[in-house]
């Protein structure tokens, strides 16, 4: 696992690459990952416009801000994502406010389908579902803790609906991104304080 996550690093990029990287595909009408699609281009180009929405709005209290530069725990974030992803978009940006708040964490950001190997390690359900935040001790190099795909009540509605309906809908899709806008990213910083900090 060490030899993955150290291969990971070195692929790593920054969050303002990352939004760099974004936004040009977009122009190129084309998004991150192994499959190419007009409806994947759409969604990473509607995910570009939300992201860019979120770091600007996006907001961390005054209280949380204190917990997290009270952190003395050096640590490296690995966030496992691609341009496409509905979820991702709503929650990365308040993953790298955070990680921005603290001196002691260093956040890169990997795409999914370029790091397989890493991405077998954090299943969900057997699934590649992202994104996945991987804590990982900057001293001893081992993954202490990990994130995702999605906040704990946006999970639970996901679970519930897949229950009674056996899937997951256009319908559902849309309500669970209204969900995203009304909760402005707290749900993900209060798991990711409870886990990591």
């Amino acid at each position: 696992m060490d030899q993955i996550l150290q291969k990971s690093f070195k692929k790593g990029i920054s969050y303002q690459d990352y939004r760099n990287l974004v936004s040009t595909l977009v122009e190129q009408k084309k998004s991150t990952g192994n499959e190419q699609s007009d409806d994947l281009s759409n969604y990473t180009s509607l995910n570009n416009s939300r992201m860019k929405r979120l770091d600007k709005t996006l907001k961390i209290s005054t209280e949380k801000l204190e917990k997290i530069k009270q952190n003395k725990h050096k640590q490296t974030w690995l966030l496992i994502t691609e341009s496409w992803c509905g979820d991702a978009a709503q929650t990365v940006p308040m993953i790298n406010k955070i990680a921005e708040a603290s001196e002691n964490i260093d956040l890169k950001i990997v795409l999914r389908d370029e790091n397989d190997e890493l991405m077998q390690q954090f299943l969900t359900n057997g699934n590649k579902a992202i994104p996945i935040l991987i804590g990982v001790d900057k001293k001893t190099n081992t993954a202490l803790n990990n994130w995702g795909p999605r906040p704990t009540t946006a999970a639970k509605l996901v679970n519930d609906y897949k229950k009674e309906h056996g899937g997951l809908d256009a319908q559902f899709k849309e309500d669970l991104q209204k969900w995203y806008n009304k909760d402005k990213g707290q749900d993900t910083l209060e798991d990711i304080l409870n886990l990591f900090f």
